[in-house]
């Protein structure tokens, strides 16, 4: 056998293209499998039988895999058996190929190398097919086909690519679908306090959520002044905060807690939205912190959380008017170059749909939140978002919201995960005072006193798992949500 490094070139009937394959490096690893079945668990991390080139090699790799993952011992004599019937097998030479690939192993030392070459060698044959889709496509670019919509499918593309190592999707077999929810289970088993996806920071709302989990859309809806951009901000800060991640056998990382936070502030500047944040961990408010009336003492605080701050893995787009395309693309680049683990969106009636034709503002939601929800899917990441609620709430006595204020909106309600309202009655009960000396002013001060600085969290819907009623801490002077609980126990150990 050829040296496992050696790269071999085949032709492209289709292009006359010279294709990078390397059927030594393949045969090597193999070869290293069958000698030695514990390597198939230090590749199969990266490695699929879709990046090997030669279909003969794709089938025995898989077959491997089925043999390993059942208990069973993947030798030449087994996998002979095991692929008897397979179409192509014993023209390839059968079980004397098998016995050749493993006689021949050059080192299984070497054999994640293996691996890892011929995986590159499959992204390399992926972005050679993505190249010469996009000449094609640009020579013959129509009105329908803009370049912005190629540059757009090309970097999802690209990302895929990136992400898997090959282009394109396909069926997804309930075995591996069933082992991806053990690993879930497993991770949530190992994560601090039993959660299946990133923690919030807020516990009595991470009780009933059980976390935020990959592939959800959670929509987080009020009327403004609510809190809901707080809320939002105040979960991905807390995400970004609690951020821990372990090394995979590709060399890439994975978050074991918290996440690395993409942050699209649509209506707030990248600054505004930082001092918000420095105001919440200095304890300074922020329009002191706006208008430079602080003190030394203050100063300081500030300084030292920004420095504890500017450490965290959250990143802002403050962009205005961006399509859902747009976000999508810059997501996906985000993911590529730094890793993402939780996407927030503030908020999402300011994204504007990528089609240009004119069917209206409840079809342009409608594409927006079902695009949303394709990205959380896509790039396996819960999205957050942001939505402004109809007026017809203020028009109610009870003025707490309802799935049905949604609506309105389109397909909101019917795409989303998990749709959570922020309720602060203190906010409209400050508005409707009564007139002094009467009793209804004195109950009116009973009752504000009662809901000071207390915000509802109502979730109207949740796939996975109860609807109900969570109650937080907030302190409007600090843009801050907090634990309801250790808030009146600190307040009581003060006096």
């Amino acid at each position: 056998m050829a040296d496992g490094a050696g790269r071999s070139e085949k032709i492209n009937p289709d292009t006359e293209e010279k294709l990078p394959v390397s059927l030594d490096v393949e045969q090597a690893i193999l070869g290293a499998i069958l000698f030695d079945n514990e390597i198939y668990y230090r590749a199969s991390g990266f490695l699929k039988g879709e990046h090997f080139f030669d279909p003969i090699h794709q089938l025995i790799y898989d077959a491997c895999g089925e043999l390993i993952s059942a208990g069973r011992l993947a030798s030449p004599v087994a996998l002979d058996t095991h692929l008897a019937n397979s179409p192509g097998f014993a023209e390839a030479g059968g079980r004397k190929y098998l016995e050749r690939l493993a006689a021949n192993v050059p080192s299984t030392a070497g054999a994640v190398d293996y691996a890892r070459i011929v995986f590159d060698l499959s992204t390399c044959r992926g972005l050679m097919s993505i190249g010469s889709e996009m000449i094609d496509r640009a020579k013959s670019s129509s009105l329908d086909d803009t370049p912005a919509r190629q540059l757009e499918e090309a970097e999802q593309a690209l990302y895929t690519l990136a992400e898997t190592g090959k282009y394109g999707g396909g069926f997804k077999s309930f075995r591996s679908a069933i082992t991806e929810a053990i690993e879930l289970a497993n991770a949530a088993v190992k994560r601090d306090g039993g959660l299946a996806g990133v923690a919030t920071g807020l516990r009595d709302l991470d009780r009933m959520l059980g976390g935020l989990h990959p592939s959800d859309l959670i929509i987080i809806a009020g009327r403004p002044s609510m809190g809901k951009t707080a809320l939002a901000t105040n979960i991905a800060v807390n995400a970004a905060k609690a951020y821990k991640a372990e090394k995979q056998p590709d060399g890439s990382e994975n978050a074991v807690q918290g996440a690395v936070v993409g942050l699209f502030s649509l209506e707030m500047a990248a600054e505004q939205l930082a001092t918000r944040i420095i105001s919440e961990f200095s304890g300074v408010e922020s329009v002191k912190i706006r208008r430079g009336e602080v003190d030394q003492q203050e100063f300081d605080g500030i300084y030292h959380a920004a420095r504890d701050l500017e450490k965290l893995p959250l990143y802002i787009d403050d962009t205005g008017g961006l399509s859902i395309a747009q976000l999508a693309a810059r997501a996906r680049r985000l993911k590529r170059q730094h890793g993402l683990g939780l996407i927030v969106v503030d908020y999402l009636q300011l994204l504007t749909s990528s089609s240009r034709r004119n069917d209206g503002r409840v079809q342009e939601i409608t594409e927006i939140s079902q695009g949303l929800k394709a990205l959380a899917k896509e790039l396996n990441v819960p999205v957050i978002a942001a939505a402004q609620l109809s007026r017809q709430v203020e028009a109610r006595d009870d003025k707490r919201p309802q799935l049905a204020d949604l609506r309105e909106s389109g397909s909101i309600e019917q795409d989303a995960d998990v749709v959570m309202f922020v309720f602060r009655e203190e906010y409209y009960l400050s508005r409707s005072e009564p007139r002094d000396d009467t009793p209804e002013h004195l109950e009116w001060q009973d009752r504000l006193k009662e809901v000071h600085n207390v915000a509802e969290v109502i979730i109207g819907k949740q796939r996975h798992g109860p609807i109900g009623k969570v109650e937080l801490q907030f302190e409007a002077k600090f843009t801050k949500f907090s634990n309801l609980a250790s808030y009146h126990q600190i307040g009581q150990s003060d006096h």
